[in-house]
């Protein structure tokens, strides 16, 4: 065997083709998940310093909900710009970029920044981490095949909510400690982004099924392959000169078998699908309820439960815990399903819109319930909203994977609007109820924690007529496989 072929043998397509590579894509796989958790631990640290970053910086209701709000300011607008860019520009660097970006943007609250500073980096923040799920999928999708993508995609969206679940009992530590104060919550997120990018810098790699020259000639070989083990496909495939037609067939199948071998079309035309309209509202919904955690629901705990801090911590975990249980059976679950031949549609779309409905149902049932009852109701209903990702991931079946990250990310920039509104509304909702935040120092009184319960339950109401009525829209309307053959049929170009 020569020196060239022994080096072959080595290299990441023959692993793949060898059966070898489940290693290394899941390590990789693996550092999404932290760099996911970071990610949404960075969200959720506004809403645990809520009392005591209130009252030390002299903040109302709806000014604290203000800055919650600015987190998303800059959101869609660098997170749609990254998502181009990422058609072009190896996401490996563009994760590297915001790992760093996120660490340092954490300390200027721990060396004694006010109320402007927060608002600032606030908004520096939620731009850096607008690309962060798109690109994070997009990455994970090149490691593996099509039909295989549901459960690493669910894994990687499951890191967002295991954020708050791990970080939120040593952040509520850090803020009770009297040696360190609610400041050193930014700070030991900044110190713990800064490990997280050293590590990725060492381990991480594109995949084979990256919109790459190389990717694509792979699913290229494999489809092929695949085709020549089907028996009735082996004249039909003998000769292919129109690969679009071949591989999007005007038939009812999953579009999965052949997601990667899609020729680009016109975005405008995907932007303008009514898959995408429904992902987009289904996501401003999802978007609203991570707002709400992330801003208002320890303020909310402590107020209408009385818990103390070390107790809020735990309880705050209790949604996105739901949420993580919904995203891995969910992941689990289209993947079994698109194995076995069932649709994109049926797979991903309606799991994803059934499961928001039972997410608006709950919120709808919110208000008539107090004390715990409200708790457990509260946790189910934003938990089974923590499903996002999975309406990027279903989306992405309907376009080439050069056009990938920019459709996820538009979508996501889109979607963030609910992110913006929630933590505003809310804020809003309380001060037009008349709650007025104590001094720094002094508890709510039963009254203000009533007002409080009140403006919060008017959001609550709102909000679940609303996603009882984006689920059954994403049902009906959340059709990749439909939307990827007309865009192949009538708008596929090269170039």
């Amino acid at each position: 065997m020569s020196h060239a072929q022994n080096l072959a043998d080595h290299t990441l397509s023959a692993a793949i083709r060898n059966g070898k590579m489940n290693r290394r894509a899941w390590i990789v796989t693996s550092m999404l998940v932290i760099f996911q958790i970071v990610n949404f631990a960075d969200k959720a640290v506004l809403g645990l310093v809520a009392d005591p970053a209130m009252r030390e910086l002299g903040l109302t209701a709806g000014q604290f909900g203000f800055i919650g709000s600015a987190f998303f300011f800059l959101f869609a607008i660098v997170g749609v710009a990254v998502g181009f860019l990422a058609g072009k520009v190896s996401t490996r660097w563009i994760l590297l970029t915001m790992g760093v970006a996120w660490a340092v943007l954490q300390f200027p609250m721990l060396f004694g920044g006010g109320a402007a500073v927060l608002l600032v980096t606030r908004i520096l923040l939620g731009g850096a981490e607008g690309p962060a799920t798109p690109i994070s999928l997009q990455h994970v999708h090149g490691w593996f095949k099509p039909k295989e993508r549901g459960l690493p995609s669910s894994i990687v969206a499951a890191g967002s909510t295991l954020g708050p679940i791990l970080a939120a009992p040593a952040l509520a530590w850090i803020i009770a400690n009297p040696a360190l104060g609610w400041r050193w919550a930014f700070g030991f997120l900044g110190l713990f982004g800064l490990l997280w990018s050293v590590a990725w810098l060492i381990v991480g790699r594109d995949g084979p099924y990256s919109h790459s020259k190389a990717g694509k000639a792979l699913a290229q070989e494999e489809f092929e392959a695949a085709q020549r083990t089907t028996p009735h496909s082996a004249t039909k495939h003998e000769t292919q000169s129109e690969p679009v037609e071949e591989f999007v067939p005007n038939g009812t199948g999953s579009i999965a078998d052949s997601a990667d071998l899609l020729q680009i079309v016109p975005i405008r035309r995907v932007l303008g699908s009514w898959m995408f309209v429904a992902a987009v509202l289904a996501g401003a919904g999802c978007f609203w309820a991570q707002g709400f955690l992330t801003t208002w629901s320890p303020k909310y705990l402590g107020s209408v439960v009385a818990l103390s801090p070390e107790m809020i911590g735990l309880v705050s975990t209790f949604p996105w815990v739901v949420g993580a249980i919904a995203l891995l059976i969910l992941g689990f679950g289209s993947r079994y399903l698109m194995k076995r031949g069932v649709t994109v549609r049926w797979a991903l779309g309606a799991l994803f819109g059934a499961t928001l409905l039972i997410s608006g149902v709950c919120f709808s049932i919110l208000p008539f319930l107090s004390g715990y009852a409200a708790v457990a109701m509260l946790t189910l209903g934003a938990g089974t909203a923590m499903i996002y990702p999975l309406a990027p991931t279903a989306i992405a079946f309907s376009v080439c994977s050069k056009q990938r990250a920019a459709i996820m990310a538009t979508l996501t920039g889109l979607a963030s609007i609910g992110g913006v509104i929630a933590p505003a509304m809310v804020g809003g909702l309380m001060d037009r109820a008349g709650y007025i935040p104590g001094a720094k120092g002094v508890a709510d009184t039963a009254e203000m924690s009533a007002l409080l319960a009140q403006g919060m339950n008017s959001s609550f109401g709102m909000i679940g007529i609303y996603l009882v009525i984006v689920g059954i829209f994403c049902v009906l309307m959340l059709n990749p496989d439909r939307t990827a053959r007309k865009l192949q049929t009538k708008f596929t170009f090269t170039g």
